[in-house]
C-alpha cells in the first residue's frame, strides 16, 4: 500500500470520484460500495453513477470510506460527502437490563404438550 491516500470526492460536475492508489484489492471493495470502473488511456476512472441523489451518493461514499478504512488503507473522504455529519452521530443502542436477561417460566401451553 502506498503512503498517498485514497480520496473520494465530489467533482465540480457533482459526480463522485475516486483518486489515488486503488489496488485490485481498494477495486473490489469500491465496486461492493457500488463504483463504477471505466478504463482510460491513463488508468481507470472510479465514479458513482450519475443522477441517483446526493443522499444516496453520501451514504455509498461513505460506507466505501468505511470499508477501506476497516481494510486499513489511507482515505481522505470529502465532507460533504459524509452520510451524517460527526457531531450527528447515531445515539447507541440502549442497554439490556437484568431484569431482561433472568429466565422466564415456559408458557402453559407448552408444559400441557409436554406432559402427552
Amino acid at each position: 500500500m502506498s503512503d498517498e491516500p485514497i480520496r473520494i470526492t465530489r467533482g465540480q460536475g457533482g459526480e463522485v470520484d475516486v483518486e489515488g492508489p486503488v489496488d485490485g484489492f481498494a477495486a473490489s471493495v469500491l465496486k461492493r460500495a457500488g463504483f463504477d470502473t471505466y478504463p482510460q488511456l491513463r488508468g481507470v476512472w472510479i465514479r458513482l453513477p450519475f443522477d441517483l441523489g446526493r443522499t444516496w451518493e453520501n451514504e455509498h461514499a461513505s460506507w466505501a470510506a468505511e470499508m477501506l478504512t476497516a481494510a486499513r488503507y489511507s482515505v481522505d473522504l470529502d465532507p460533504d460527502l459524509r452520510a451524517t455529519p460527526p457531531a450527528a452521530s447515531a445515539p447507541s443502542a440502549p442497554r439490556r437490563t437484568k431484569t431482561a436477561m433472568t429466565a422466564q417460566p415456559a408458557p402453559a401451553s407448552a408444559l400441557r404438550r409436554q406432559r402427552r
